[in-house]
């Protein structure tokens, strides 16, 4: 297992952990983005087997009592595992998430109130801009939402693009659909179709120049077209159902 950090976008960071899974060939990463700004973003906190190694990443940028938001797509746990391990060392720390997981989820689980966060709503971190945007059932998860920088020209996209792989650059300008359909394939994370292409479409008209995945590699480009690409697979069955 090994973890690396590194700058993808201005300020923001991709924190990425390989790990080796019998059911994936070639490995599988997690991928935590952190913000760097006055009011520090965690989004993912990734599993809580994987605390300490994303710890030392996040303070060879920031000290990790500084951080201030923990943001998370949707309850599962490579997303908030570690919630409560990052609220003990960062006293000012709030789960941040869609108004639905706060209500089904995170208010209970969490060792601190969450800042439940409606679809559209903007926070100031200092610098940055942030808006939630509420995804529900896309790629899977009724509570699901995504995280647009604006400053940045960057989508926060979670489980979007999804590849396999241990061993694959930070960012990327080449192809990230296809591997990301090839392991769709397989295994098929979709949870509504009519939904995300819908999603992806308004995903779309943010014209995003980065797209900060969870697994795999991020993207540098034409993020409009790639998410209009993405909506296109959609439109017939692809994998096992």
């Amino acid at each position: 297992m090994t973890t690396r950090i590194d700058e993808i976008a201005d300020g923001i960071f991709r924190i990425s952990t390989s790990v080796a899974i019998p059911a994936i060939p070639g490995g599988f990463t997690f991928n935590q983005i952190l913000i760097r700004d006055e009011a520090p973003l965690l989004f993912h906190t990734g599993l809580r087997s994987l605390f300490e190694a994303t710890r030392t990443a996040i303070e060879r940028v920031l000290p990790v009592s500084s951080l201030r938001y923990l943001g998370y797509s949707h309850f599962e746990a490579d997303e908030c595992g570690a919630m409560n391990d990052f609220l003990a060392v960062a006293p000012a720390a709030v789960p941040l998430c869609s108004r639905v997981s706060a209500l089904v989820s995170m208010g209970d689980m969490a060792d601190r109130p969450p800042r439940a966060m409606g679809d559209g709503e903007e926070l100031a971190l200092g610098r940055h801009r942030i808006q939630w945007l509420d995804t529900p059932h896309v790629p899977h998860g009724w509570d699901a939402g995504l995280i647009w920088v604006a400053t940045a020209r960057t989508l926060l996209c979670g489980d979007l693009f999804t590849q396999p792989g241990a061993e694959l650059p930070p960012v990327t300008e080449g192809d990230i659909l296809g591997p990301s359909e090839a392991m769709r394939a397989g295994m098929d994370y979709y949870a509504c179709r009519d939904k995300a292409q819908t999603a992806l479409t308004r995903l779309a008209e943010l014209r995003p120049h980065t797209l900060a995945t969870m697994h795999g590699s991020s993207f540098r480009g034409d993020g409009a077209s790639l998410l209009n690409a993405l909506s296109m697979t959609l439109v017939e069955p692809t994998g096992v159902h």
